[in-house]
């Protein structure tokens, strides 16, 4: 079966993580934020951030700025953007293979952020359409959003690849029928992608 369209993870393929662990532990300690605090108040919030149901200052209120703090919320908020750098190799294969195949993301990310790296890096010039999160209203690894993703590129699930940093996200993507691959670094993507009949 001829391979029609890659759906690529953002955070960890393309880009880093753009508000994983190491980013958050980096900004919080630039801030000198408590660490435990922050991290039970996350919790309760991520999945409505990443679900576009909160937006990013919303967020921010809930875990940060619920006390006064000796920084404005726009610092921290640029702070939170700095973390964000491109996976130069990776997001140069993708480039190349834009140019013959269908190429769409499918991500966990909230609205804000999401936005705001999708400009910064020139996303645009590379993806097609953006299957996010906070615009499905559903996460990985649940197998609806890469259900969702199939029928809004219009192609089956044998016919699209799952490009994913996380293990689980490329077992559930597999569970709808699709391939996927695991990603580690941009060689090891392109001979897995070559293996798959993708060139």
């Amino acid at each position: 079966m001829t391979i029609k369209a890659l759906f690529w993870d953002i955070g960890g393929v393309l880009l880093t993580n753009g508000w994983d662990r190491e980013q958050r532990a980096d900004v919080l300690a630039r801030f000198e934020l408590d660490a435990g605090e922050f991290t039970e108040r996350h919790k309760l919030v991520v999945p409505e951030l990443e679900l576009g149901r909160m937006t990013l200052d919303e967020y921010l209120t809930q875990t940060v700025f619920y006390a006064p703090r000796d920084f404005t919320p726009d610092a921290f908020r640029a702070a939170m953007e700095a973390e964000s750098r491109p996976h130069a190799e990776a997001l140069a294969l993708a480039r190349d293979l834009s140019t013959r195949h269908r190429c769409y993301s499918l991500n966990n990310e909230g609205a804000d952020l999401n936005d705001h790296r999708i400009r910064t890096f020139g996303l645009h010039d590379v993806l097609l359409g953006f299957f996010t999160s906070c615009y499905l209203g559903v996460m990985k690894p649940n197998p609806a959003i890469y259900r969702l993703g199939l029928k809004l590129a219009n192609v089956r699930p044998e016919e699209a690849v799952m490009i994913d940093d996380r293990v689980q996200n490329a077992e559930a993507a597999r569970s709808v029928g699709m391939r996927a691959v695991c990603y580690r670094d941009a060689a090891q993507l392109r001979e897995e992608l070559a293996a798959l009949g993708v060139e």
